[in-house]
C-alpha cells in the first residue's frame, strides 16, 4: 500500500510504502548509497541505507519515528481502519526502522 510522500524540513522528499507480509527483518538487504569520507579527504566509501529493520506496532513507532514522518503512520492507521484490519495499537505491524551509520 502506498502511504504517498511528505516533505522533512530540510527539503528531503520521503516515500513509503506499507506491506502486509510474513516477512523476517533479518533478510534484509539494503541498498548502498557513496559519500565522501571522511568530510574533504578525497576517499569515497559506500555506506548500508538502511543498517537493520525491526516490527513496531503503531504507539512504539510513533515514539521511534522522525517527527516529520510521523503522518506515514497516520495515514496507515486510517488505511487499516478503512479496510477493517485489527491492530491492536502496539501490535507490529509494517513499520521497519532506519538508521544509518558512519564511522569516524
Amino acid at each position: 500500500m502506498a502511504l504517498g510522500s511528505i516533505r522533512q524540513a530540510g527539503g528531503k522528499h520521503v516515500h513509503a510504502w506499507a506491506i502486509h507480509a510474513d516477512w523476517n527483518p533479518e533478510t534484509l538487504v539494503s541498498n548502498t548509497f557513496s559519500m565522501e569520507w571522511p568530510p574533504r579527504s578525497g576517499r569515497m566509501q559506500s555506506f548500508p541505507e538502511i543498517d537493520r529493520a525491526e516490527w513496531f506496532g503503531l504507539a512504539t513507532a510513533r515514539l521511534k519515528i522522525l517527527k516529520s514522518q510521523v503522518e506515514f503512520l497516520n495515514r496507515l492507521e486510517v488505511l487499516l481502519q478503512e479496510k477493517k484490519t485489527d491492530i491492536a495499537p502496539d501490535e507490529p505491524s509494517a513499520i521497519p526502522s532506519r538508521s544509518r551509520k558512519t564511522q569516524r
